[in-house]
């Protein structure tokens, strides 16, 4: 199951970062993301888990 996010919008100037800009902390969603949308791509079949192993693809498909 997938849960809704809700961005939360920082403005405040950081000294620290590049002309006062924060960093990112989502990355890691954004490429579960990219990597199991690529998995439907390419066999047609959802997979919710992250990591996705091979035995859970197998399972996806019903060879597993």
């Amino acid at each position: 199951t997938t849960q809704p996010y809700e961005p939360i919008f920082v403005e405040p100037y950081d000294a620290c970062g590049p002309y006062g800009a924060k960093g990112l902390g989502e990355p890691p969603v954004a490429s579960y993301v990219c990597i199991t949308n690529a998995i439907y791509n390419a066999i047609g079949v959802r997979v919710n888990k992250s990591p996705a192993y091979p035995q859970d693809i197998l399972k996806a498909l019903g060879k597993g």
